[in-house]
């Protein structure tokens, strides 16, 4: 079944209204008839089964058969506060950190960082980067579109963290020895909690960065005794957090 997202104001008694892109996308891509069954979901946790009623010139019309809270969302919120990495990698690591739960991603400028962004090509790459998100959402039936940030600093992302008073703060270290400090970070992880992980650039983090992390009160912890690049880090403290979350250990 295609999945489409639409905004709750789109959504009368029973019937759904798509409009922009994906109008196109369903009549001349996937060239869907009347009649076919199509997942949408609105934003806010709700998804519906429909079935497409009719295209017309600027929106299709969809009937709602039925209605449900969403099971596809971690029942807690992480967000993904990654280092700029080179070349193309931040689109890989959104897709991905989107297909495992995160409820965003947050690019950050970091000492170490290659990459430099001024302020036109930042908004060029956050829009770039919301879309990836919002397929990769599409693509694993997300109830939610996870939001992806304008580019800050290390400092702002801290302070962004320590506003919005996450409970749960990480930060993989390749200095952190053994294994105890993760293994007591998963036992702190429970449903309802903000959890804020920090992975650095290809170049890592410098040592005043973690510093200055841990005054904030983040967590450094280990992903085990081998080195693991940029675009594996995150992906795989996310992978762990999930199936925490999820009941599997």
């Amino acid at each position: 079944m295609h999945h489409f997202f639409a905004d709750p104001t789109q959504v009368a008694e029973d019937t759904i209204f798509i409009t922009g892109p994906d109008v196109n996308h369903m009549k001349h891509v996937l060239r869907m008839k009347p009649g076919e069954e199509v997942l949408i979901s609105d934003g806010t946790g709700r998804d519906y089964t429909c079935e497409v009623e009719a295209f017309e010139p600027d929106r299709a019309v969809v009937r709602i058969h039925s209605v449900c809270d969403s099971r596809m969302e971690l029942p807690a919120e992480i967000w993904l506060f990654q280092g700029l990495p080179k070349a193309d990698k931040m689109e890989l690591i959104i897709q991905k950190a989107v297909e495992l739960g995160a409820s965003a991603v947050v690019p950050v400028a970091t000492k170490n960082a290659v990459v430099r962004l001024d302020e036109k090509k930042a908004q060029a790459k956050k829009k770039r980067w919301q879309a990836i998100a919002e397929s990769a959402a599409k693509q694993s039936k997300r109830s939610r579109i996870p939001q992806v940030e304008l580019v800050m600093t290390l400092k702002e992302a801290f302070s962004l963290v320590h506003d919005r008073e996450f409970g749960l703060c990480l930060i993989p270290y390749e200095q952190e020895k053994g294994m105890d400090a993760m293994k007591q970070a998963l036992e702190k992880t429970a449903p309802g909690q903000k959890i804020a992980v920090f992975i650095g650039p290809e170049g890592g983090f410098d040592e005043g960065e973690i510093r200055q992390a841990l005054e904030m009160g983040v967590c450094p912890v280990s992903l085990g005794s081998r080195i693991l690049r940029t675009e594996t880090a995150g992906l795989a403290i996310l992978s762990v957090l999930m199936m925490k979350l999820e009941g599997a250990f």
